[in-house]
């Protein structure tokens, strides 16, 4: 399911005069997982965007190589 059908599945109700939105736990997780991917494209984008301005250079750019992080990250 993408996050946009999970918003469609979505009911709304109002408790105390306050408007809730009521999914499943499926489809919480579901549009959680769509929204990360969304900022991981923006990530994404913004990293290659650095690394043009950076001529194609990726120390320039900020960088790193994997062999130098590698054991940071185990």
């Amino acid at each position: 399911m993408t996050g946009s059908e999970a918003l469609q599945s979505v009911q709304f109700v109002t408790v105390k005069g306050k408007r809730l939105a009521v999914l499943s736990a499926d489809d919480w997780e579901a549009l959680i997982e769509w929204l990360e991917t969304l900022e991981d494209v923006a990530i994404a984008k913004e990293a290659f965007a650095q690394l043009k301005a950076a001529g194609g250079d990726r120390g320039k750019a900020g960088w790193v190589k994997w062999t130098d992080v590698a054991d940071d990250v185990a």
